[in-house]
């Protein structure tokens, strides 16, 4: 099976793409282009999957570049492969041509980031603890300072988990209040005491806000199986673990 790639006009005229799992050699629950080497699946076949996606990126192995990422709000800047240890972050940027950046998620948002005037890309792993911490403004932040313009930079969410698959406590929704009362416009209530939270347009949102054009690609992780892992439902099937999808672009 041929690999399955989800992709955003607005990130035009740079290679990119959102991957779903189909066209993978994963088994089992991984059953797909499982990418995630924190993952228990086989670490060759994780490497077999990876390797097919750097084909379609059109690079080397070594410039398919990733993080060990912690859901944090760092975001480092790239000019070249890496080698592991890779460091502690949650996105990456470049101005280097050859270099194609990548993010690994299972519900999480993937957001990818190109400024096509100015030649300056970035990738960002965003759940909600990332999002609301700043990993997107940071990843902004490193492209204007690799030489990007703000009103130049575009992004988009790939597949992420939508609000209707997005229940949470009445704790979580207390703390988004508490940084900021207009928050309460990415809720909307469930059952007893449950809310459901809006995380694409939390993410669209912050990236608005910081100055730039943002899209959702609209894809719902949980609720398509066939194409995306979900650590969510996952979890609900009560699953041993789950596989991750990789989103890259490259200059």
């Amino acid at each position: 099976m041929t690999l399955e790639i989800i992709t955003a006009d607005s990130l035009s005229p740079f290679r990119h793409g959102f991957f779903t799992r189909r066209g993978g050699a994963s088994s089992g629950v991984f059953s797909g282009l499982n990418c995630g080497p924190g993952s228990s699946d086989q670490s060759e076949i994780v490497q077999i999957n990876r390797a097919r996606v750097a084909d379609a990126m059109e690079v080397d192995m070594p410039s398919l570049v990733t993080v060990h990422q912690v859901h944090s709000a760092d975001a480092v800047t790239v000019d070249g492969p890496m080698s592991d240890p890779r460091p502690k972050a949650d996105a990456l940027v470049t101005a280097t041509p050859g270099l194609a950046l990548a993010v690994l998620t299972a519900d999480c948002q993937p957001v990818l980031f190109a400024d096509a005037d100015n030649g300056v890309i970035g990738a960002a792993h965003a759940g909600w603890r990332g999002a609301r911490d700043g990993v997107l403004e940071a990843t902004i932040d490193a492209m204007v300072a690799l030489g990007a313009e703000r009103d130049s930079i575009c992004a988009a969410i790939g597949p992420s988990i939508s609000q209707r698959a997005y229940e949470v406590g009445p704790e979580f929704f207390e703390d988004f209040l508490a940084e900021d009362m207009e928050n309460a416009r990415f809720f909307a209530g469930g059952e007893g005491d449950r809310m459901h939270f809006d995380l694409p347009s939390y993410g669209l949102h912050r990236m608005r806000a910081a100055g730039i054009e943002a899209e959702w690609t609209r894809h719902c992780t949980y609720a398509d199986p066939d194409r995306f892992y979900s650590f969510r439902r996952a979890t609900h099937a009560k699953e041993a673990d789950y596989g991750r999808l990789i989103s890259a672009i490259r200059l």
